[in-house]
């Protein structure tokens, strides 16, 4: 082990307690699935149902929540926010939150869009209502913005820069309750005058004691805080999983009932009872024919990977549901992360997402229903944040004009096609499609070899923000993309074995995970995995899979 790398452990261990993690149920293996590995290796549709296991932790937990006073006050802030001179409900996460905080706004927003021609013009201004904030802007929506989330002064910045304050209603998610650029968003609204929110799904109890940036948050008195905690994930880490879709239920229907409540006249199209649709919609995607379909495809995507081939998934109104799930693929199990039109020496990634309606341009604006806002990042900025000289030479590239090379539209991708012995165009059928988008994608699909549609066989309830689409899509992928990676042997018992580690928390995760697996103490799986990343970070990837440190490091068990 080259000294470098005992410093950079020794450092970690003795500077970064606040990063580490392995006390948090979020981070640790849940029971109920410990035989995941074994499950898939048995039969994939045994796996579906392993996975799907942790899904059936939500629904107590939710009809405890849309009973509070905590969801009522919620509801009630929005409403007042809307109906207000100039609130809006405002969202803010990182990673898998900050995804679903985009989601939610576009949810707001696409309901004005879809419903125009039934609104007044003072109904359809309302559209502007909401707004939300991701962790490095929305350029992370396609991709992990490294290190970024470790940064409380960055996420203050951010809501500065949407100028949150007196009127809105703002809800910081963070998967965890721990993540610092979230936490700085939530200080900075509380201080500016909003109502403020904090969702996570952690015991309260434990934040509080054990994380000082918790503690702040939860104990200030402007902050109401709605604890979502309902065991661990699924797969152990994987807050993706169970954490991000019990949020996603929460602040969806929370979103609907203050439509509902500010446009009375759609409220019969809402669900009387959200805890009972919730069961609803996983006793579908757990009935015989919905884990049919997931096994279906997780055997078909399996065979495509591991001939060396690729896929490319064609959508519309649940586009950005897929973007989130391919993105999140990369940094969970180590695989190529999605790549621009420039980055033509780069690894193509497993899956992609193209819109056959508009061209790539366009087709960001049409997808988020507003122009992207990304950040203009300089060295100067990472500098004044205090992150790693390797920030300050080499500022992310992650402006718009970054963001429109990602080539999302209808353009010919003979990237995608050309080279593999496998390439697959996936459709994706959901209730509510345009007429114009099954000849579009007809059309376009025409160019792959191999050609399938993925849709739900069973009836998906509709509502005035479709939140019941989009949670089918959440959980169907989550099940889908896990499941696939699980198959392919990327993961050891319930733990992901082929993790990035690009922040502090997945590197605490990484050493966890070697510790764990090579039966070493913390202490020597850290030196192991930071020997692990300089080494995988002195070799040349342009033209082959990256490992995981956590690979490297337990071949040095």
């Amino acid at each position: 082990m080259t000294e470098s790398a005992k410093a950079k452990a020794r450092d970690f261990i003795e500077n970064e307690g606040q990063f580490q993690l392995g006390f948090l149920p979020t981070e640790q293996s849940n029971p109920i699935t410990a035989t995941l590995e074994e499950d898939f290796r048995r039969s994939t549709l045994a796996g579906v149902r392993c996975l799907q296991r942790g899904d059936r932790q939500m629904p107590i937990v939710m009809r405890h929540v849309f009973d509070s006073p905590a969801f009522a006050r919620l509801v009630d802030s929005m409403v007042a926010s809307v109906t207000g001179a100039k609130g809006r409900i405002v969202f803010s996460g990182c990673g898998a939150t900050g995804r679903l905080s985009i989601l939610l706004e576009s949810m707001w927003r696409d309901f004005f869009h879809r419903r125009a021609a039934e609104l007044t013009d003072a109904e359809r201004a309302l559209a502007d209502r909401s707004a939300s904030i991701m962790t490095g802007g929305d350029f992370a929506l396609i991709r992990s913005v490294e290190f970024f989330e470790d940064y409380a002064e960055g996420g203050r910045r951010q809501a500065a820069a949407l100028d949150v304050g007196a009127g809105d209603t703002f809800v910081a998610i963070t998967e965890g309750g721990e993540t610092s650029s979230v936490l700085g968003t939530l200080g900075y609204a509380a201080e500016h005058g909003a109502t403020c929110f904090l969702v996570f799904n952690n015991p309260a109890r434990l934040l509080r004691e054990r994380l000082e940036r918790s503690r702040a948050a939860i104990d200030d008195p402007r902050v109401t805080v709605i604890d979502l905690y309902c065991g661990s994930m699924s797969v152990a880490g994987s807050t993706r999983m169970q954490a991000t879709s019990s949020e996603q239920v929460l602040c969806s229907c929370a979103l609907e009932a203050a439509l509902c409540r500010v446009l009375p006249r759609f409220a019969n199209e809402t669900a009387r009872d959200y805890t009972l649709a919730f069961e609803s919609l996983l006793a579908g995607l757990e009935s015989d024919e919905g884990r049919a379909a997931i096994a279906e495809e997780i055997d078909f995507e399996k065979g495509v990977y591991e001939a060396g081939g690729r896929i490319t998934y064609l959508a519309d109104s649940c586009m950005l549901d897929l973007f989130t799930d391919n993105t999140e693929r990369a940094p969970t199990f180590m695989i190529p992360p999605l790549r621009s039109s420039r980055e033509r020496d780069c690894a193509q990634s497993w899956a992609f997402v193209k819109n056959p309606l508009h061209p790539t341009e366009a087709c960001w604006s049409e997808m988020l229903r507003r122009r992207p806002r990304c950040l203009e990042f300089t060295a100067d900025d990472a500098r004044s944040l205090g992150m790693p000289q390797s920030f300050v030479d080499n500022p992310p590239l992650i402006k718009y004009a970054d963001l429109v090379t990602y080539m999302i539209g209808n353009e010919p991708a003979p990237e995608r096609i050309d080279g593999f012995s496998r390439a697959a165009a996936v459709v994706l059928r959901v209730p509510g499609e345009t007429e114009a988008f099954r000849p579009a994608a007809d059309r376009l699909a025409g160019a792959w070899p191999e050609r399938r549609d993925f849709a739900f066989p069973f009836p998906i309830a509709d509502s005035p923000l479709e939140i019941w689409k989009h949670l089918a899509v959440k959980l169907a992928f989550n099940c889908l993309s896990t499941g696939t990676m699980a198959a392919m042997g990327r993961i050891a018992g319930n733990w992901m074995s082929w993790v990035s580690m690009s922040n502090k928390k997945l590197i605490d995760r990484c050493i966890r995970l070697v510790a764990e697996l090579g039966r070493i103490p913390y202490e020597e799986a850290a030196v192991r995995v930071f020997a692990a990343q300089e080494w995988v970070a002195s070799q040349d990837w342009s033209k082959s899979e990256e490992p995981s440190p956590v690979q490297v490091a337990l071949a040095m068990c």
